[in-house]
């Protein structure tokens, strides 16, 4: 159907007829749309296409992104997606980012982030942030009653909070997995250091869903 070559990742048997994943795609094809490369009478070209790709951003890099004015992410990952068909042929370039405030896991697109520091002078520019954040106030007496008044944080509310850490634990799990096999498979550093940022997100996410379930008992 699009003149490419691919390998069958998943057989499903629907209505006695046989329809084939490809690639790990989300689309499904019938067998007529199909060939087998063996029964492919066109000439097969072997030889391994060149791409080169310019990076904009790093690891490390710090950045703002698009829709997110108020806080500041760093690159802590990037992919490139080939994209090839027989008319067409496109590079995606994706970025994974974590917010610095809380380490909120985010993807975006190079179009979308602005560079703020290098990373070189990324951790510079964060502590100067938090010297800034923690720059001397004018001092408030805390009033005892005003404290009891506070209102308390609903059942509902802390299910729902031990819910968005475990999803949190999870896609961090998943990430450290991923720069594991990457690192075993390259030996970079720089995959070894996300596995770490990973973990110690990890760790404190974890006693924080710790600590909350033992308030709740």
């Amino acid at each position: 159907m699009y003149g490419t070559v691919g390998n069958i990742t998943d057989v499903k048997y629907l209505d006695g007829v046989f329809i084939y994943e490809v690639n790990h795609s989300e689309g499904l094809y019938l067998e007529p749309t199909l060939q087998h490369i063996f029964e492919y009478e066109g000439e097969i070209h072997t030889e391994a296409e060149q791409i080169d790709i310019e990076y904009k951003f790093i690891f490390g890099d710090l950045v703002k992104v698009e829709g997110y004015e108020q806080d500041y992410f760093k690159v802590i990952g990037f992919r490139t997606e080939i994209w090839r068909y027989q008319e067409h042929a496109w590079e995606d370039v994706i970025y994974e980012l974590s917010r610095i405030s809380d380490g909120e896991w985010l993807e975006t697109h190079e179009e979308e982030m602005e560079l703020i520091a290098d990373a070189e002078k990324a951790e510079s520019f964060i502590k100067n942030m938090g010297m800034h954040a923690s720059s001397p106030k004018k001092n408030v007496v805390l009033d005892p009653d005003a404290l009891s008044k506070k209102p308390a944080i609903t059942e509902g509310e802390r299910r729902k909070n031990m819910e968005e850490k475990k999803q949190l634990i999870d896609g961090l799990l998943d990430l450290y997995n991923d720069y594991q096999i990457l690192f075993t498979l390259f030996g970079d550093e720089d995959y070894k250091h996300v596995m770490s940022v990973a973990m110690v997100k990890i760790k404190k996410t974890a006693s924080e869903l710790y600590s909350n379930k033992k308030l709740a008992n």
